[in-house]
């Protein structure tokens, strides 16, 4: 069997745990952080796991 190729822009966004589920990254932290609080800034800046309904998606994106 060939190779499976990964999807690069999943590739770029997403990464896998341990145990198998997918870390990513929070949104709305690229511009206008003025407004928001720093409590918000800092929840936004750590990683987050992929849904369970989005992580059907997202595994054939990333094969390996």
């Amino acid at each position: 069997m060939p190779k499976l190729k990964s999807h690069r822009g999943a590739a770029k966004r997403f990464k896998r745990t341990g145990g198998g589920r997918i870390r990513r990254r929070h949104a709305l932290m690229r511009h206008i952080l003025t407004s928001k609080s720093r409590k918000r800034k800092r929840r936004l800046r750590r990683s987050g796991l992929v849904s369970e309904a989005d992580q059907a998606r997202t595994e054939p994106l990333l094969p390996y």
